[in-house]
């Protein structure tokens, strides 16, 4: 108990080793470590809400964390505190990830005003890890006033991230057209931002007819919210151009949401959502750790005693 209280005053006070802690608390199995963590997040919940919540996706090589890097350094300059929750895919045969964004953003994790936090996905579906928005949550906690979310960018179901974030923004390479034909529908519908990265150089041209290529296809869409409407911009992470209207973009987005009300209603649906996610992955570990196994059943166990 009193070292959870002395965790949380620390956090609070804006120290990432607290933070780190915090965060390996909550995304540790042991039974023992989740009822403190439980404890910790429901004495930090007041502190939350009040940073921006960005979430990345993309096609793998369209230069994310490069991009990620580059954004970051940008805010800071602003004045501002940037925590990137940076997610690795994890190995379907030995559960294992590599964990390598803090050393691709190795400039970013000089600054005193960042934070970098690589989480395994652990072979979860969404592209984020299982204790993703716990940690989000632990950085509004700590002070960040921007948390970046970086999925592990394999495909459509990339989407979760679009549950627990403000702005969903996705990265696309110079391919126009043809990149269209390999980008699911459903991750399109999402975007409230779409980046065109690698407008530089030989590939100008090409991000140039890209970005009209995608914004023609964002025109066949329904807008997710009826107060703003996706756009496309272009950027160069390599040469730290296009950071600057993105952040406009982002601060617009972030004003009409507030000003409609639709900010509000977008974070009441995602606690919900989070709460049947959670009530979900209790039951699958309960099955998992064999308390209801067939052989063996328990007092309470079995779909009629779970449904009174």
């Amino acid at each position: 108990m009193a070292n959870i209280n002395n965790l949380k005053d620390d956090l609070l006070a804006g120290r990432r080793r607290a933070l780190a802690k915090a965060i390996t608390l909550v995304e540790s199995s042991r039974a023992d470590h989740q009822t403190e963590a439980q404890e910790l997040l429901a004495d930090i919940l007041p502190h939350t809400g009040k940073s921006v919540r960005l979430g990345f996706t993309g096609t793998p090589g369209v230069g994310k964390s490069t991009f990620i890097e580059g954004f970051g350094l940008y805010l800071i300059a602003q004045g501002l505190k940037v925590a990137v929750l940076a997610v690795d895919p994890s190995s379907m045969r030995t559960g294992g990830s590599i964990l390598g964004d803090k050393t691709r953003m190795e400039l970013l994790s000089k600054e005193q005003n960042a934070f970098i936090r690589p989480s395994p996905s652990g072979g979860t579906l969404g592209g984020v890890a299982r204790r993703t928005r716990e940690a989000m949550l632990l950085c509004e906690a700590a002070g960040y006033d921007v948390v970046l979310i970086e999925t592990v960018g394999v495909g459509q179901s990339e989407i979760a991230v679009a549950d627990m974030v403000d702005m969903f923004l996705l990265m696309l390479s110079p391919g126009g057209g043809d990149e269209l034909q390999g980008i699911k529908r459903g991750i399109m519908e999402l975007a409230d931002l779409v980046i065109v990265n690698k407008a530089d150089g030989d590939l100008k041209k090409a991000a140039t007819r890209a970005a009209g290529d995608y914004k023609s296809a964002l025109h066949l869409m329904r807008p997710k919210f009826t107060c703003w409407t996706a756009e496309v911009l272009l950027a160069s992470a390599l040469k730290g151009e296009g950071f600057e209207p993105i952040w406009q973009k982002i601060q617009a987005f972030e004003t009409a949401m507030k000003d409609s009300g639709e900010l509000e209603r977008l974070r009441a649906t995602q606690s919900r959502a989070w709460m049947w996610s959670e009530i979900h992955d209790q039951l699958k570990d309960i099955f998992q750790a064999g308390q209801c196994a067939p052989h063996n059943p328990g007092p309470g166990c079995g779909p009629k005693s779970m449904i009174n």
